[in-house]
């Protein structure tokens, strides 16, 4: 597929400026879209479909701004794992996704790339490219509605327009400014750092330059793309993670004592309305990895050049 003009929605975040410079490094032209702020009470496909009739100027605002566009890139949201704003997580993550995709039939938009979270699918054993999903958390709640709004128009057979849409789910994104890097720099750092057992489990822990990489990648491809594709392993384990954001070696701690942690502390957050288990979803992954399918990415051999390691160690230097 050959782009003439890109539309990035939420240039300015943290994974919108960097598809942005990755776009303009290779000659791409591209266009910010800035996300407007929206606040949904609808918690069910059905509801979020039918409230987004009544957001008819948001979608000329957005159909204004696509013009001439071949590809639109929604890289807004709010990426809060631990936030507990249901309304406001639901129309970041998945009103205004439903809006671009209603703004992209009108305007001739060629692809639409949706950048989800893995989060959606939980703490499956192994996240995959099917649309199973398992939501844990109020921020993966509100991701998993807005793929499914998404899938649900995609399938309509009376839609004006047929933009491909592509709805890439990231993994557990990591960036030298981001709070949950510094976070697990900081945890590297410590005599807390540790695993669950010899550390060998694969993690989904990525860099931004390769989500960055594999959206363009995405978005640039010739033929037909899935519409749920996933980002590539990048090849790091929990050990490995950790080696790298805290230059030492992490305790390895019995798998039976990090899984009855694990549980204590997610019985404690459902005591609080489940107020953090974004926070120990976060824990569980770093002691115990997660795997994931080779994919679509790594079919077709389009793997993003691999940077974790060289980002973490960055981070750990600028700390000491």
């Amino acid at each position: 597929m050959t782009s003439r003009a890109w539309r990035v929605v939420g240039s300015t975040g943290f994974v919108g400026s960097a598809v942005t410079r990755q776009l303009r490094a290779q000659g791409h032209t591209v266009q910010a879209v800035s996300a407007p702020r929206l606040s949904s009470g609808a918690r069910t496909v059905h509801h979020l479909l039918g409230r987004a009739k009544d957001l008819e100027s948001v979608i000329d605002y957005l159909a204004d701004s696509f013009a001439g566009a071949d590809v639109v890139v929604n890289a807004a949201g709010i990426a809060t794992p631990d936030g507990t704003d249901q309304d406001a997580l639901v129309g970041a993550n998945a009103m205004l996704p439903v809006l671009i995709l209603a703004a992209a039939e009108r305007t001739g938009v060629k692809r639409v790339v949706h950048i989800s979270s893995a989060a959606v699918q939980g703490k499956t054993p192994y996240l995959d490219e099917s649309a199973r999903t398992s939501p844990f958390s109020p921020y993966s709640f509100s991701k998993a509605l807005g793929e499914s709004a998404l899938q649900r128009m995609a399938a309509r057979e009376d839609r004006p327009a047929r933009p491909e849409l592509v709805i890439l789910r990231a993994t557990s994104v990591q960036g030298p400014t981001r709070g949950t890097t510094k976070r697990l720099a900081a945890f590297a750092s410590s005599p807390l750092c540790s695993v669950a057992g010899d550390g060998s489990a694969h993690t989904p822990v990525t860099s931004i330059d390769a989500l960055a990489e594999f959206t363009v990648t995405v978005g640039t491809h010739k033929d037909s793309v899935p519409q749920i594709v996933l980002l590539p392993w990048e090849g790091a384990t929990a050990a490995s993670i950790l080696r790298d954001a805290g230059r030492r070696h992490p305790v390895k701690l019995p798998t039976a004592l990090c899984k009855a942690a694990v549980a204590t502390g997610y019985f404690l957050s459902g005591m609080a309305a489940n107020r953090w288990h974004g926070a120990v979803r976060r824990i569980e992954v770093t002691w115990f990895g997660q795997n994931q399918v080779p994919g679509w990415g790594r079919e077709q051999g389009l793997l993003p050049t691999p940077k974790i390691g060289e980002l973490l160690r960055a981070v750990h230097a600028k700390r000491a």
